[in-house]
């Protein structure tokens, strides 16, 4: 597996049956690939659909919100804007997985600008830090030998206290009231290696071996 499969096969075990979860673009769209045979999630794109379905490379009129050729499940529905948001802003959303930019111990999310740069927008990102239940944030450990898990993040925010989980091709995360828990580590490294990857301060107890990574 490369880092990105290994962030996305981790993060699709979170993912309970039965769950809606909204996917945003880059490594989240891959954890629909991973989800196990026999677990029924349901996923939502906040352009309008809900039971949305694996990429294709075929001519088609549906995108998800990326703006990435998409298809639809059996028993899927086109909704409008408003009600996409409804739900998202509702708190009817189990899970959203994100990319980001950074983010700190404190579970602070910055995923929208790197200012001086050009912006694509912001999305749908900030509603769907505060309004779904769970925020798993998946995203490289590293960017250029320097540690994007901080302990606080220096670029504008899109959200403060939001992130609940973050998985790196490194390690698994958890935001707790105390600090930031190191939970689990890929067996490729060691928890020293992570601990130096690491700018943010890591809660070290009972550290386990990554879930599903062979």
């Amino acid at each position: 597996m490369n880092e990105k499969e290994i962030i996305a096969s981790r993060i699709a075990l979170e993912l309970g049956d039965g769950d809606l979860v909204n996917l945003g673009i880059g490594i989240p769209t891959m954890v629909a690939d991973y989800i196990p045979e026999g677990k029924h999630v349901t996923f939502q794109a906040e352009n309008g659909i809900i039971g949305l379905g694996p990429l294709t490379e075929e001519e088609t009129n549906i995108v998800n919100a990326g703006g990435m050729k998409a298809t639809i499940k059996k028993g899927g529905a086109f909704i409008d804007t408003i009600t996409s948001f409804t739900f998202i802003r509702g708190g009817h959303i189990d899970v959203t997985v994100l990319g980001a930019l950074e983010v700190d111990q404190e579970g602070s999310i910055a995923s929208w600008i790197i200012p001086g740069k050009k912006v694509p927008g912001m999305g749908g990102a900030m509603d769907l830090v505060t309004g779904a239940k769970k925020v798993i944030i998946a995203l490289k450990h590293t960017n250029n030998g320097q540690s994007k898990v901080l302990k606080k993040c220096s670029l504008p925010l899109t959200a403060a206290n939001q992130a609940n989980l973050i998985v790196t091709e490194m390690a698994v995360m958890k935001v707790e009231k105390d600090g930031l828990h190191l939970m689990e580590v890929h067996p490729d490294y060691s928890i020293e290696d992570v601990i130096k990857a690491t700018e943010a301060d890591l809660i070290i107890n009972d550290v386990q071996k990554m879930k599903g990574v062979n």
